[in-house]
């Protein structure tokens, strides 16, 4: 059973950053991708980023492109999301999951079989 903890969020006025943080109880030999997802009340969620832990290849939806940043440190078995350039539209809860599936790089929330308790990010304009 892989576990999933982030860290990072909080409330930062547009044109801010946040650094979002997934610590992740396993190596990269168990799951092979790591993404972020973000969900507000009432809407599907959706996915932000995706990145390969063993080739690093990385994904990113269209409207964070430019902006967000996704990465991992392999000694610390934790993926980072750096947010920059806020919007108000980017307030959500945002969630870390992890992906066992040889075709994981896809936002497709079926194929993540391990998923973080979530963290708040709020962006007020």
């Amino acid at each position: 059973q892989v576990q999933l903890v982030e860290s990072g969020g909080g409330s930062v006025q547009a044109g801010g950053s946040l650094r979002l943080s997934c610590a992740a109880s396993d190596s990269t030999s168990s799951t092979r991708c790591v993404a972020w997802f973000r969900q507000v009340p009432g809407k599907e969620r959706e996915g932000v980023a995706i990145i390969h832990r063993n080739i690093r290849t990385t994904l990113y939806h269209d409207s964070v492109k430019g902006r967000f940043t996704i990465s991992q440190d392999n000694a610390k078995n934790t993926v980072f999301l750096q947010m920059n350039s806020l919007k108000p539209e980017d307030t959500a809860m945002y969630y870390c999951a992890a992906s066992s599936s040889p075709a994981c790089m896809l936002f497709i929330v079926t194929r993540y079989n391990y998923w973080g308790q979530g963290t708040q990010v709020t962006v007020s304009s």
